[in-house]
């Protein structure tokens, strides 16, 4: 007697064929409720509430990753999860700080489109392996959560840290363009090879 109807190829290719709910990808899961909520607070403007769940599932990042690697608990489907949860959090956080007018728009316009053309690329290369993340990439999403982190803490906290603030724009606006370029000239060469 057959189990039920079979699973859709990508579903099977990222662990779904049988519960993958490990510590680990619980807390990538948790980090990822995480985001309507963040953006709730700032839409609300309770922005103090809002830093400490941005910090929250910063930490949060960090931990599932140690787990998963010092306990080998590492799934497709964690592999999957996430990088959408970090996405899904930073990109719906600018999107939302940028429609309050806290974030400049043109950095919002930047940091979405990077994300777009990183997986627009890897769904346009078919299933290839994504590249590994570059140091610029690493550089770019650190800046990317310190200025989220510095726009809140002055809104919630009222920390001073216009200055501050005024530079972590200016460098997220130079290594997300960096990145992006870095993501687009791999594609690019897969696309070359392939041709």
């Amino acid at each position: 007697m057959p189990d039920g109807p079979a699973l859709p190829a990508f579903a099977r290719q990222a662990g779904l064929s049988r519960l993958d709910l490990n510590l680990p990808n619980l807390i990538t899961l948790a980090r990822l409720l995480c985001v309507p909520l963040a953006i709730w607070l700032i839409v609300e403007a309770r922005y103090g509430v809002a830093f400490w769940v941005f910090v929250l599932a910063g930490l949060s990042d960090a931990l599932d990753g140690y787990i998963a690697k010092r306990w080998d608990q590492r799934t497709p489907l964690g592999a999957i999860l996430d990088p959408i949860a970090d996405k899904a959090l930073l990109a719906g956080v600018y999107i939302t700080l940028g429609l309050a007018g806290e974030l400049p728009q043109w950095l919002v316009i930047l940091v979405v489109l990077r994300d777009l053309l990183i997986v627009g690329g890897y769904l346009l290369s078919h299933g290839a392996t994504p590249p590994q993340p570059l140091f610029i990439s690493k550089v770019n999403t650190l800046v990317q959560i310190a200025l989220v982190g510095f726009v809140l803490a002055r809104l919630g906290l009222t920390i001073e840290a216009g200055f501050v603030t005024a530079l972590f724009i200016a460098a997220a606006g130079v290594t997300t363009v960096c990145s992006g370029l870095s993501y687009l000239v791999h594609w690019a060469r897969l696309l070359v090879r392939w041709n």
